[in-house]
């Protein structure tokens, strides 16, 4: 009996390639909404995925939010028909401009954006007043993650800033906890609960400048679970839509399904312990220690060495495989796996049905 991953017509993919499994993905949407218990407080990252297919059946399983680090992922967001897009980044230089124009295109999406520096809020403004255009911000708080957001001392001022601004309304705030690596549950959790208190006490001081609520949104996949449990929070998960190794391996209480593989072939037996497949690091992500990818078909292999178009694995015995075997694997980091390949394979009771544009790997899409 084939194993799940396993493709009848694999003779019809070339390696390495993208594969994945949307009944899968439909279950790990379905893990999602169970977790947050309120659909409308799900608000997906979209940079793991980067497919407009993949985007729209978030949407049909009633997911009517979504946040972005690009350009080119906003607007395969509204491409799909996303009602609310969130730019979590935030915009300087001609990316106002770009943003601007998709506000403009898409006029049945309601798109905001990050900001975290009152001069930067008011170019922004400047540029909107000029197109005629009115934009939602939400102020980024560095929750401790050290690498965007302003430090909450001082969102005080930024949010009078905004606030004096005729053309950007002050919608929310953000908080991207992304430091917390923590794999004990509990841990997590106490991780997770200093970032809502240091957001919670950011809105407290901020809310009397508005007659109308903060929207919130915080956090990651690690602290899913935790955040789930913020009833006025959006959470905003990402790497839960494919899934991946080092998720997978590290949280085991969160059960989601691996959804994409990539596939490869051996190309060169080299000696009595030692193969060459052609996953490099042009084709699985390169930026994490071995193992970079858990072979499901070949659990006992071993890298040893990774370059552009290579890897070489040891095994136990090389006489146990063949030139042109195939391989299944798991990324240890599925999101940027996915931004190096052009086209996703789709495989439906496992054959190769379709394929999907990986659109939102390019940087332009039309703006």
């Amino acid at each position: 009996m084939n194993k799940w991953y396993e493709i009848e017509n694999i003779e019809q993919i070339d390696s390495p390639a993208l594969v994945v499994y949307p009944e899968r993905i439909k279950a790990n949407i379905e893990l999602a909404k169970k977790i947050t218990n309120d659909i409308d407080r799900l608000r997906p990252h979209v940079k793991t995925n980067k497919i407009t297919e993949v985007c729209r059946l978030m949407l049909q399983a009633g997911i009517s939010k979504f946040k972005c680090a690009t350009i080119a992922e906003a607007e395969m967001a509204a491409l799909a028909g996303t009602p609310d897009i969130l730019l979590a980044y935030q915009p300087v230089g001609p990316k106002i401009n770009r943003l601007i124009n998709l506000i403009k295109a898409y006029p049945e999406s309601r798109f905001s954006c990050l900001v975290d520096h009152p001069e930067n809020a008011a170019f922004i403004n400047n540029l909107c007043r000029e197109e005629n255009v009115a934009l939602d911000v939400f102020i980024d708080l560095n929750v401790g993650m050290n690498r965007t957001g302003i430090y909450l001392s001082e969102a005080y001022h930024l949010a009078k800033t905004i606030v004096s601004l005729k053309n950007l309304r002050l919608a929310g705030l953000h908080g991207y906890d992304g430091q917390i690596h923590e794999p004990d549950i509990v841990q997590r959790q106490n991780e997770a609960n200093i970032s809502y208190v240091m957001m919670e006490n950011v809105s407290h001081e901020i809310q009397p400048l508005l007659p109308y609520p903060l929207r919130m949104v915080i956090g990651g996949t690690p602290p899913f679970t935790s955040h789930a449990q913020l009833t006025n929070y959006e959470c905003s998960p990402g790497t839960f839509i494919f899934w991946d190794f080092g998720y997978g391996d590290k949280y085991p209480d969160l059960p989601f399904e691996y959804a994409a593989l990539v596939i490869c072939r051996i190309i060169s037996i080299v000696d009595n312990q030692h193969i060459c497949v052609d996953l490099g690091h042009k084709s699985v992500a390169a930026e994490s220690p071995f193992p970079r990818v858990y072979f499901l078909n070949a659990p006992d292999t071993i890298p040893v060495s990774h370059s552009e178009e290579h890897l070489v694995l040891k095994v136990p015995d090389s006489k146990k495989y063949a030139i042109g075997q195939v391989f299944y694997g798991v990324p240890k980091h599925i999101c940027p796996t996915i931004a190096l390949y052009e086209k996703a394979f789709v495989i439906e009771n496992g054959r190769m049905m379709d394929s999907w544009d990986v659109i939102a790997r390019n940087r332009y899409i039309n703006f």
